[in-house]
């Protein structure tokens, strides 16, 4: 595949819920739209088309990477930026993020460096909540996985949507610009 590095700006969307009303998964796919409305090519990737066992050495070790991971990863690849919108779970992130970024840590093509994937791509994050705060909490973990766990280069600004059953409109866009 083509590096990264070489490529034009390409950004990939998903949302760490399968859920189909899921707010960070409206915000994930509107992101998408309004990066190619502004002539950066962009994809959604929804995770509910990339079901994947929960992570386990054993199982890995027996069956290898599920192929599903191989996709996401291959995807990811195709990309120079990843925005991931993530909700709060208790003040962490999803346990199918959680799991859906293991799976694609443990995967090393033929030459390529460990956690490369992770390494030579810029991340943002935000999150949707119908709270005050948007999801910030569940943000700060999901950082330091990304940043400590597979050495990813994390944006600093974040994109909050607190509130998040008030902020769309009838077709799904924001209701105040401004967001």
């Amino acid at each position: 595949m083509t590096d990264a590095k070489a490529q034009e700006p390409r950004l990939l969307f998903f949302a760490g819920s399968a859920r189909r009303a899921s707010f960070n998964k409206r915000v994930a796919r509107l992101g998408a739209m309004i990066a190619e409305t502004n002539g950066i090519p962009a994809t959604f990737a929804d995770l509910a088309d990339y079901s994947m066992p929960i992570y386990d050495g054993d199982l890995e070790a027996a069956s290898g990477q599920p192929d599903n991971a191989h996709k996401l990863k291959n995807l990811m690849m195709a990309h120079t930026g990843v925005f991931i919108m993530s909700p709060e779970y208790n003040a962490s992130f999803t346990p199918l993020l959680k799991n859906t970024l293991d799976w694609i840590s443990h995967i090393r093509d033929d030459g390529e460096a460990p956690l490369e994937v992770f390494r030579t791509r810029v991340f943002a994050l935000g999150a949707a909540s119908n709270g005050g705060t948007g999801g910030l909490r569940g943000l700060s973990q999901l950082r330091l996985m990304l940043e400590l766990g597979t050495g990813a280069l994390v944006l600093p600004n974040q994109f909050l949507l607190p509130r998040a059953a008030d902020a769309f409109d009838e077709h799904g866009h924001f209701k105040n610009k401004d967001q």
